[in-house]
């Protein structure tokens, strides 16, 4: 799976036969992201879509040294059930 990061639209999206799957953050504050949204075409859900494009959003959260605010509740419930990434969690 090619997961592509656009950080001029501040998206990470795939390509699947179904459609694209989203990822979307916005900046909110110094070295804080917001990742509100995300959003897996019917016809793919049920296959860790989802769960691949938290992981690359939070792997690029890590190496930049940004913390995150999980809006989105699938990142939220991600993170979640992986607590070893609780430590990017903003306040």
């Amino acid at each position: 799976m090619q997961i592509e990061h656009d950080v001029h639209t501040h998206r990470f999206t795939v390509q699947l036969a179904s459609g694209a799957a989203v990822l979307s953050y916005a900046p909110a504050g110094k070295e804080v992201l917001d990742f509100f949204s995300t959003y897996v075409p019917p016809a793919d859900r049920g296959r860790n879509v989802a769960g691949q494009l938290v992981e690359a959003a939070l792997a690029y959260a890590r190496a930049q040294g940004f913390r995150v605010i999980p809006t989105c509740w699938y990142v939220d419930l991600w993170i979640q059930r992986h607590p070893e990434h609780a430590d990017l969690l903003a306040g």
